[in-house]
């Protein structure tokens, strides 16, 4: 089973090498081949040097199209590679690798095309935001829930696993901007099944989140309106 981490960085200097280390550090199941590529969102710092100077696989984007579009690029060379699965895994080292056969073992099971990892469930993460994001995340699970009867609790987490059904879908088919929650609903709507696990994460090794302040309201009325846009539409958005 071929399995593609699509690593999203922008500005990810500080932390990618050490990133993609724990991957190649990690051992794996048999039968897993375990890969991964890095998505350069045309980044401004050394990321793009680190990469090429360290043997780092790495893709780079000719500017930065946000991470809706690194994400797409991920999987649109997992589906041209042919991979069985691909993972959406942060370049900036809050996802832990340990959790990735859990997070991947509902598909190896066939019991979902797309799975999401929780901070949530079982409180099983030693990292999980501040109470205040707990609370949009929450919110956000709720909206979801109103408009596909879709049971997520961490809405917003970028660790993520896709089957080869889901991925060719994702590789054609993929939100600019925030796109988590949005993308849920596509999925929802080609009928593909979602399920969640609980993963471990950690707090961010370098750089901050782009979502903070008064971004964060406009954040929240933007996902609102293009989740409930996406459940109104005919799920495609080509």
């Amino acid at each position: 089973m071929r399995v593609l981490l699509v690593l999203p960085a922008y500005n990810e200097a500080a932390a990618i090498k050490g990133t993609v280390q724990t991957i190649l550090d990690t051992s794996f199941s048999k039968g897993l081949d375990v890969d991964y590529i890095v998505i350069n969102d045309g980044s401004t710092d050394e990321t793009e040097r680190l990469c090429r100077e360290s043997g780092i696989k790495c893709l780079s984007l000719v500017k930065n199209l946000g991470i809706g579009g690194a994400v797409q690029t991920g999987y649109l060379y997992a589906a041209l590679n042919g991979y069985d699965i691909a993972v959406q895994f942060d370049g900036d080292g809050q996802h832990d690798i340990r959790s990735l056969e859990a997070l991947i073992a509902p598909i190896l099971e066939d019991r979902c095309d797309f799975v999401v990892g929780s901070r949530f469930l079982e409180n099983s993460s030693a990292f999980r935001s501040t109470w205040l994001r707990r609370a949009g995340i929450h919110y956000l699970s709720f909206v979801l829930r109103l408009v596909t009867s879709q049971r997520i609790a961490d809405v917003t987490s970028g660790y993520r696993a896709a089957n080869r059904r889901a991925l060719l879908y994702l590789a054609e088919n993929y939100p600019v901007d925030y796109p988590e929650p949005e993308s849920l609903v596509h999925l929802y709507k080609q009928r593909l099944r979602i399920g969640e696990v609980s993963v471990n994460m950690f707090e961010r090794t370098a750089g901050k989140s782009s979502i903070h302040g008064l971004r964060s309201v406009y954040y929240m009325i933007k996902v609102t309106l293009a989740v409930l846009f996406a459940a109104m539409g005919k799920g495609e958005l080509k």
